[in-house]
């Protein structure tokens, strides 16, 4: 049986989760990084949207550079907290999906379905069903590679960005990569390119004919990697690799609100939603944050911890009522609150309530 391999990757992750939170930077050119008009214009673009994308704007460009292409662009620094916050919400609703899962980087997941996939009717139903559950839960896209082979997947799943969906079937492997120019192959750089082509290598497909010996000649062990991909036959196992940080939900308001009644009922849904998948992981926690971000994204979080871990519902509810009572008097109206569990243990505890 042929192995079912998909690679997932989070659309524009980081300018993704700015523009899902701050409505009205969405369908604007958004620029992460250091501000322009600050230091001279020092530092690189850390993360664009596509719209800035499709006006030159590159990750890794001077900020400087993008000032000069994209004046008009919203530029906001990066809040790597929220980025590796939503990462970990995501990465756990991912894992439920696969036989094997390992997470390749903060936006990036390889997962054997190989197994799985046949409870939903196939590859590409299980894709589906991913995508639509994540834009439902978390509104975000993504685009996902469907493959026998880890290398293969993540060349498809970079081939209809955004929120596409690509799979290559066993059958059709090496006709998918044939064409494809040997910069796909994920790990070669300029210099690796540029060695390839001068000696009249540019294709996947040309890599593949090209003789074995001659490459490793050129390149040592590296060749043995390059012709396995070429040639469909590598076979990497997914490393499953995926340890559990924390538990997180998070709720924009429709309208900012100062009613505390309604603030405390999202509060309760939210703690329903965590402590639900603290369930279905037979997890327990030690600590309970708030988030609350109020209008003009003026942004706090608040954390308690318990001596002991502990998997009760009502200990979250408590420890967030006392958090949040903070707040009640300040008469500033609310757009975001949040509710995340950490500190978990990796099998069920007592249920202690003691305070620190």
């Amino acid at each position: 049986m042929a192995r079912v391999i998909f690679h997932l990757d989070l659309d524009a992750f980081y300018a993704s989760v700015e523009q899902r939170d701050k409505p009205e930077l969405r369908g604007k050119a958004l620029i992460i990084g250091a501000d322009p008009k600050e230091g001279k214009g020092r530092g690189v673009v850390v993360a664009c949207s596509y719209e800035a994308r499709a006006k030159g704007a590159r990750s890794g460009m001077p900020i400087s550079v993008a000032y000069r292409l994209l004046p008009d662009a919203e530029y906001l620094r990066p809040d790597f907290d929220t980025y590796t916050d939503v990462s970990s919400d995501v990465m756990s609703f991912l894992r439920k999906f696969a036989d094997k899962f390992e997470q390749a980087s903060i936006d990036e997941a390889y997962m054997d379905v190989t197994a799985f996939c046949l409870n939903y009717g196939g590859p590409i139903e299980l894709a589906t069903q991913i995508k639509g559950e994540m834009k439902k839960i978390f509104n975000l896209s993504c685009s996902i590679g469907i493959a026998p082979n880890k290398s293969v997947a993540k060349i498809a799943s970079d081939m209809h960005k955004p929120d596409g969906l690509t799979f290559v079937s066993e059958d059709n492997v090496r006709e998918f990569l044939e064409p494809l120019p040997v910069s796909k192959i994920s790990g070669i750089g300029k210099q690796t390119e540029h060695r390839l082509n001068n000696l009249g290598i540019k294709t996947i497909g040309e890599l593949a004919k090209y003789s074995s010996k001659d490459l490793y000649e050129e390149f040592g062990k590296v060749a043995v990697w390059l012709w396995a991909i070429a040639s469909a036959e590598e076979h990497v196992e997914v490393q499953e690799n995926y340890v559990m940080r924390s538990i997180g939900a998070e709720y924009t308001f429709e309208k900012d609100t100062a009613d505390w009644s309604a603030i405390e009922a999202e509060l309760v849904t939210l703690t329903n939603s965590v402590h639900s998948r603290l369930v279905d992981e037979k997890i327990a926690y030690r600590t309970v944050t708030l988030k609350i971000r109020f209008h003009g994204f003026e942004t706090f979080t608040r954390s308690q911890s318990l001596k002991h871990p502990t998997s009760s519902k009502d200990s979250i509810f408590v420890i967030l009522r006392k958090l949040s009572s903070e707040f009640h008097s300040n008469g500033k109206s609310v757009r975001l609150v949040g509710v995340r569990i950490s500190g978990l243990e990796p099998k069920p505890a007592s249920t202690i309530d003691a305070f620190t």
